[in-house]
Formats: C-alpha cells, structure tokens, sequence
C-alpha cells in the first residue's frame, strides 16, 4: 500500500451570522472587553431548518466532489459530535443513505467532546492501512449553544468538516499520528441539563494548553520533527485567542498559524473547528507543505497529525466550495431571531 491521507475534503457553515457586539448589547456588557477576551468578531448560526445531520451531508458532498469518487466505494463512516439531533439514533446511518453508499459499511457516531471528528480520521486512517476498506469518510460537526448570557453565549457556532481518507489519490499524506489524554474534568454536561458548564480554572493551563502541547511534543520527539520543520500549524480554537498563545508556547511563528485560525469568523465550531482550520490550509498550501494539526476535546484530549500535501493538492481545490466561499457569504441576524432559529424562546400554552 502506497501513501495513505486525505482524498478529499469539504466543509459547510451555516450563511447566518450573529456578532458579538449585537450579544453584549443585549446582555449589557462591554464589546470591547469581549473582543479582548476572545478575539472572536461574530459567530455562524445554522438556520430554522439546520442541525449537524444537514450539515454534515453538505460537508460530506465537498469531500465527495473533491475526492473525485463513487460513494459507493467508501467503506466506512464516522461522526464526531456532541450536539446530535437525536439522543438515540446516528447521524451516520443517515449519511449513509443521504450520500449514496454501500450498505455494507461501518457506520457509528463518535464522541470525546470537541476531539471526536479527529478521531473519526485516526479511525478511519487505521480501516484504510489494514485493507479493510479502500476509503473512510470521517466528519466533524456541531451546532451548539451555550446559556444566554453565559461567556459561551458568545463564541460557541455551528459548522462541518468531512475528509475521506484512502491510499489512492492523496493530497495529503498522514505521516504520523499521536494521542495524549487524561482525566482532566474541564467542560461537561450532566445528562438531563440544557447547557454545558466549563470547570472554570481547568478550562486553559490544566486541559488545553497542556493537552495540546504535549501531544504535539510526543509527536514532534517521536519524529525527530523541529517546529522549523512545519509549513503550517492549526490548532482547536475555542476563541482565536488560544491557538495564538499555544503556538507561541511552541515556538511556531504567527505567519505559520493564521491560515488555520477561523474563529474570529464564525467561533467555536466544536468538532468542525480544528478541521474547517486545516481545510482553510488545505485551501491555500503548495504541494510539498508539512502540516501539524492538533485537536483538543474536553474531558481532556488531543490528537497530533503530521501531514504533507501532494502535487494532487491543487487540482482538487477548485472543485467544490472553500472555506472563503463560506466565509464570505453571510448574512446576520439580530439576538430575537438567533433565539428563534436555535429554539431558546419557551413557548407556554
């Protein structure tokens, strides 16, 4: 088996926006200290008839016409997610009729907080390099909401990232991979309760800055790998605040890391975050470029990618829409609707 990577690769996020100066003007607070908390302008809202099952079939279509393929010949899907429309019931079952695949394939949805899309591509990356499948789909995807008024009131969106991963027409090869996690309470939802709560003083040092770190550096010291040896990095990005500082913290320049960095557009993504960043990457890198993706999921983990882009890279990019599509086209909304569209208005009869 030759080289064994991303065929292909799409992402969705939703045209609607919110700003974080139209919350704190609700809310009463100052915009100006929220934009120096988080570093995060305005966030994507997914629309009345929108959840993570709509977005990942759109996602999951980018990746298809990028890849260039039969759905028919993937063998396998996995989702990661924390905000499934059902409680009980898959989103990749659905995927699996809403593309057109084979029957016979490995399905399950998958979560470890925002880490879970991550490791539907170390899964599917495994399926692959056994030969049990020539090609894995794995998605990434949330549309979740925090407490109004709450700091996640501000930074928390909804987004997708899909990448089938197979051995034949790579754009870019998955070199290496490593996980570090631990038993790290930071962020968590207790069955039965509307909204997740973070653990506070757990959320930065303690879960992901030490996280990430360390998973990068296992990676890097299995390797023989150099921060210098990276064209590019991108990392979880709960705000645009924390991948800056954990790339400093690594000694990765800020040119090498803002390709990645989608946050202060559309926020906290979850599971699409990290993903929709390396799709921006993707998006823009030459053939030849090294990659270090690290994820973050709260509970707390992180996996570390090395990845090197192919001379297929170019010619795969123009074939569905890009990340600056998405972003570019927008619309905004004002807080009485954004509550609307994400069913936060009680109705009492």
């Amino acid at each position: 088996m030759g080289k064994v990577g991303i065929v292909g690769w799409g992402i969705y996020i939703p045209r609607f926006r919110i700003s974080t100066k139209e919350i704190a003007r609700v809310w009463g607070d100052d915009p100006l200290r929220i934009k120096d908390l988080y570093w995060v302008e305005e966030r994507s809202v997914g629309g009345s008839d929108e959840d993570a099952i709509t977005m990942s079939v759109e996602a999951s279509r980018n990746a298809l016409r990028r890849a260039g393929i039969d759905p028919k010949e993937l063998g396998s899907v996995f989702v990661g997610t924390e905000s499934k429309p059902y409680a009980v019931k898959p989103i990749a079952s659905i995927l699996i009729d809403a593309l057109g695949m084979r029957k016979q394939s490995f399905a399950v949805d998958m979560e470890f907080a925002c880490k879970a899309g991550s490791d539907a591509i170390v899964n599917a990356t495994g399926l692959v390099k056994s030969g049990l499948i020539k090609y894995g789909l794995a998605v990434g995807v949330d549309h979740s909401h925090g407490e109004p008024g709450d700091h996640l009131d501000y930074t928390v969106s909804g987004g997708a990232a899909a990448y089938i991963i197979g051995s034949d027409g790579v754009a870019a090869e998955i070199e290496h991979i490593y996980a570090y996690n631990s038993d790290t309470p930071d962020f968590w939802r207790r069955d039965g309760m509307p909204y997740a709560v973070h653990g506070e003083s757990f959320t930065g040092e303690p879960a992901y800055f030490r996280h990430i770190v360390n998973a990068a550096k296992a990676l890097m010291e299995a390797t023989g790998l150099k921060p210098s040896d990276f064209d590019y990095a991108v990392f979880h990005q709960p705000n645009a605040r924390f991948p800056v500082r954990v790339a400093q913290m690594l000694g990765i320049p800020l040119e090498k890391v803002k390709f990645g960095i989608i946050a202060d557009r559309i926020g906290n993504t979850y599971n699409g975050a990290v993903l929709i960043g390396l799709a921006n990457i993707l998006e823009n890198a030459k053939p030849g470029s090294r990659i270090l993706m690290v994820s973050f999921g709260s509970g707390a983990g992180s996996n570390a990618f090395s990845l090197v882009t192919t001379d297929l890279l170019p010619e795969k990019v123009g074939r569905a829409r890009t990340v600056s599509y998405y972003l570019e086209n927008k619309s905004y909304l004002d807080y009485a609707l954004y509550l609307r569209f994400r069913n936060l208005i009680k109705v009492f009869q």
